[in-house]
């Protein structure tokens, strides 16, 4: 189910550069989801969209973030701090409609929002694809990232992600949902025995059942 709402877009200083959030708003929302994307694309990313046209109608706020370094026209990512920077000076505008905030990401974004979900009073964190080790070094684990986020935390993960399966997951204080054979941007290739409207389906399907829970 899709939702029509009055989208707007706001620019948003901060110490890493000007940021850009654009709104999907809810008509009654009782929360507002931060999600931000990850070191190789924007917010056009399809799960980010997807979740953006299907929360606002269960009382979701949604906010796409762009971070600094991508409202410049850059094309790779900066350094792990300075996405922090980044995404704490966007909080003040997140918090501002006084609800809590879930703060979320893809990736990359995942990462920043697990490693200052506690420091900025996270109501909980969303992490799309997060990336558990590079392709092939899985003994460079960020599982540490993961398990410290101090705050509710969801998981959706491709089964066939090179980023970490969710077999390689370790077990902690988190809820894990999988995309079959969905890679790192939770995309099925044309071979699967899902579909890629399907799988977009179980991202938003599990987001919603998720946000439903945290009351």
């Amino acid at each position: 189910m899709t939702h029509v709402t009055d989208v707007t877009t706001e620019t948003v200083r901060t110490e890493a550069g000007d940021a850009r959030i654009t709104w999907h708003p809810a008509a009654k929302a009782r929360l507002v989801l931060a999600v931000s994307h990850g070191a190789g694309g924007g917010i056009e990313a399809r799960d980010l969209q997807a979740i953006a046209g299907a929360l606002p109608a269960h009382g979701v706020t949604v906010a796409l973030v762009e971070q600094p370094w991508r409202v410049a026209g850059k094309k790779v990512a900066p350094a792990p701090k300075t996405l922090d920077t980044g995404w704490r000076g966007v909080w003040p505008a997140l918090t501002r409609p006084g609800l809590p905030v879930i703060s979320g990401g893809r990736s990359a974004g995942a990462r920043v929002a697990c490693r200052t979900a506690a420091g900025l009073g996270a109501h909980a964190v969303l992490a799309l694809g997060f990336p558990l080790h590079p392709p092939g070094r899985p003994e460079k684990s960020r599982a540490e990232e993961l398990l410290g986020a101090g705050v509710p935390t969801l998981v959706v993960q491709g089964g066939n992600d090179p980023f970490g399966k969710p077999a390689e997951f370790p077990a902690g204080d988190f809820a894990l949902v999988e995309v079959p054979e969905a890679d790192h941007g939770l995309a099925v290739p044309k071979r699967a025995k899902i579909t890629g409207e399907r799988a977009l389906e179980i991202v938003t399907g599990a987001v919603r059942e998720w946000v439903a829970s945290l009351g």
